[in-house]
């Protein structure tokens, strides 16, 4: 692994996918304040800029859906001309949806692993030759639910763990050309997409009603705090709480823990989710959560008018030939 010396960070290139607030915004400021050159991606203008601003002269903000090929490149190569290069890029952007399997909204769930994978597959891509050419270092942003795949976040728990899985074979592919690569692991963390899930009906009393630890949540500034150590050393993994390293040695035995610990509760929230569905809908009970989610959403139904239109005009075009 390689490794930034003194003045450390100082100095390089950082690309940050969803920046606007969060764990995102909390470690672009320290990274500011550390001497890193912030670019902050998102979808939330008024804030991602806001966000900068308090980064100081040399961040900048940047309007991109990291589903959207066009979009990112459009920014990385912005980013680019404007710092001339990127040292790393932190794949940070995602949404959690709120719902069982069998009664979550569609939608949700596969607007879900569009941002939270390939979302992070579309970021790397796009960034990864300036990467190599630098020999820096990709931190994949998974969470602990790659490692304990809880009930009722089923399009969250894939999204991580593919995102994980993603991490680890990159790890491996770009060793030989000087690039490391992290992956970090957070658990329930004090931030708007939490705040908001705990407000739904059933997912935030079900969350809360979790056995020992797995109901703590944490400050964002401790993971922020992690994600600016992780960086400098350019760790492979970056934990918060620090047990979850412990948990990666024997992840494959959790389902089945996770499983027994929550059967009654889960039953019962199953129940209520399904109660909550017929009276609210399926949109609302399982939309994104917080302002991130709600943004991404947009984003998502203004990428769909903007289809519908050009199939439209391509019609029109076709018939009046």
């Amino acid at each position: 692994m390689g490794t930034w010396g003194p003045p450390g960070i100082s100095g390089k290139v950082v690309v940050i996918t969803g920046a606007a607030r969060g764990i995102g915004a909390d470690a672009a400021r320290r990274l500011a304040r550390a001497g890193a050159k912030v670019a902050l991606v998102g979808l939330e203008p008024d804030e991602l800029r806001r966000t900068a601003q308090s980064c100081g002269p040399d961040a900048t903000a940047w309007d991109a859906d990291v589903t959207s090929w066009d979009q990112l490149n459009a920014a990385v190569g912005g980013i680019v001309e404007h710092y001339g290069g990127i040292d790393v890029v932190v794949a940070n952007a995602g949404v959690a949806p709120t719902g069982f399997i069998r009664s979550i909204d569609p939608a949700a769930f596969e607007r879900t692993i569009e941002i939270n994978l390939l979302g992070v597959w579309r970021t790397v891509r796009t960034a990864l030759p300036h990467i190599i050419k630098s020999k820096g270092y990709v931190l994949v942003v998974s969470s602990a639910a790659a490692l304990i795949h809880p009930p009722a976040l089923a399009a969250y728990t894939a999204s991580k763990a593919g995102a994980e899985a993603f991490g680890d074979s990159l790890r491996a592919e770009v060793k030989h050309l000087g690039v490391d690569v992290g992956v970090a692991y957070f658990s329930w963390v004090k931030t708007d997409l939490v705040t908001s899930a705990d407000s739904h009906p059933v997912l935030g009393k079900f969350r809360k009603a979790a056995p020992g630890p797995a109901s703590r949540v944490y400050p964002v500034e401790k993971v922020g705090q992690a994600v600016v150590a992780g960086i400098t050393k350019r760790s492979r993994v970056i934990c918060v709480p620090s047990w979850l390293n412990n948990l990666r040695r024997f992840h494959g035995m959790l389902p089945a823990i996770v499983e027994k610990a929550n059967a009654r509760a889960t039953a019962r929230a199953d129940r209520e989710m399904i109660a909550d569905v017929e009276k609210r809908g399926a949109e609302a009970a399982s939309r994104l959560t917080g302002p991130g989610g709600a943004a991404a959403q947009a984003a998502k139904t203004v990428a769909t008018a903007s289809e519908t239109l050009k199939e439209s005009a391509t019609t029109t075009s076709t018939e009046n030939a």
